[in-house]
């Protein structure tokens, strides 16, 4: 984690100083940084996939939640990644046109779970 913070805050520093001459290379700054940062962050996925498998392996039949959960989850992160770019660049209707996309998607992923809910209701 500290290395992620250092990297970031050295890509801040470094756009600050760029600013006053040349704001287009702190912006290509920043963006190297959250790329780098998010490539770190990958890496981590791994052990992220193997405890959902065994959550899976408990789960049986209910598996299905699981993937829907992750679907979710990813699509969040893109959505609040993409933005946050945009945010950061001056394009803050592009950033709302993607949290938009993104917060309708995890609905459009999440129509299973509902249908199953109410099927539950409608059996009880």
């Amino acid at each position: 984690m500290l290395r992620i913070a250092m990297i970031g805050m050295m890509a801040v520093f470094l756009a600050m100083v760029l600013k006053k001459d040349k704001s287009e290379f702190g912006l290509l700054v920043i963006l190297g940084a959250c790329v780098v940062i998010l490539g770190l962050s990958l890496s981590k996925v791994e052990e992220v996939v193997g405890a959902v498998r065994k959550l899976e392996g408990y789960l049986g039949q209910g598996s299905m939640y699981i993937g829907i959960l992750l679907k979710m989850v990813g699509i969040t992160y893109v959505a609040e990644f993409g933005a946050n770019l945009c945010s950061d660049a001056g394009y803050q209707a592009v950033a709302g046109q993607i949290e938009f996309y993104g917060k309708l998607m995890i609905m459009a992923v999440s129509v299973p779970i509902l249908m199953s809910l109410i099927e539950m209701i409608g059996n009880m």
